[in-house]
């Protein structure tokens, strides 16, 4: 298996690269008013309009730092609707790819409210990545309200 590192903070992370569509760089948001603070934004993505999450205020309460490395992960998410969207995934140094096997994972034996989305762990000479499980970061009322254009064109 394929995994794209990546770091919130000093925090190492992993996601299965299945789930990456592409990597892009930072670009400007348009605002969401009144999203949760972990809402960056929205921005257009070759004519369609994605959100945004930074996972470092969604984990920290505090907003991706703006580092050379810093970029946007567009991932297939799966919603509660059983739909295919594009969602953003702010994230920093975002620089590199591992392979490993599944077995390399270990779980870490506590699973926190807030961050259900965090799974499995492996353990490396430079410390420990935890895997991010894309289909549990949202909860259903945020993905309703960010994927709401989606249901009107049922």
């Amino acid at each position: 298996m394929l995994f794209l590192l990546f770091q919130i903070r000093s925090e190492h992370y992993c996601m299965d690269v299945s789930r990456v569509i592409e990597v892009v760089p930072m670009v400007r948001f348009n605002l969401l008013p009144h999203a949760p603070p972990y809402v960056a934004g929205l921005f257009n993505y070759r004519g369609t309009i994605v959100p945004v999450i930074d996972l470092s205020a969604l984990l920290y309460e505090e907003p991706c730092r703006p580092l050379l490395s810093t970029r946007i992960l567009l991932v297939d998410y799966t919603g509660a609707d059983k739909k295919h969207h594009i969602l953003g995934l702010l994230v920093e140094r975002a620089t590199e790819t591992v392979s490993c096997k599944a077995e390399d994972f270990t779980p870490p034996g506590i699973e926190v409210e807030g961050a259900r989305f965090l799974g499995d762990a492996m353990y490396r000479s430079d410390g420990m990545v935890q895997r991010v499980e894309v289909e549990r970061i949202l909860p259903e009322n945020v993905q309703a309200y960010l994927f709401a254009a989606g249901r009107e064109e049922e």
